[in-house]
């Protein structure tokens, strides 16, 4: 059997691909911010300088990985998962103000 006709992800219909890359990039998105504010904590504090630096492979991998996949499902896959990435950006910044007054 033919590797490519396994991991072709272009022969899902889209209605059923979509909103799963959009709920992939909702988790990303959580992932990605929350490491980037645990990663930015641990800069202000000056604390564990390497467990940041684990934070920023870790967050980056996590986002590296993720648009890579979304890329094998098409364009419209990838930007269902920016979208997914976007809102939760949205939801955190939202989470942030709510918490800072």
């Amino acid at each position: 059997m033919d590797e490519y006709k396994m991991i072709d992800l272009s022969t899902i219909p889209l209605f059923a691909i979509l909103p799963v890359c959009f709920l992939a990039g909702l988790f990303i998105g959580y992932g990605y911010f929350r490491a980037l504010r645990a990663t930015a904590d641990l800069i202000v504090k000056e604390d564990q300088p390497l467990l940041a630096l684990a934070l920023t492979l870790g967050r980056l991998s996590l986002l590296i990985t993720g648009f890579l996949i979304a890329v094998l499902g098409g364009g419209l896959a990838l930007l269902a998962t920016l979208a997914g990435l976007l809102c939760a950006k949205a939801l955190m910044l939202r989470n942030i103000r709510k918490d800072a007054l």
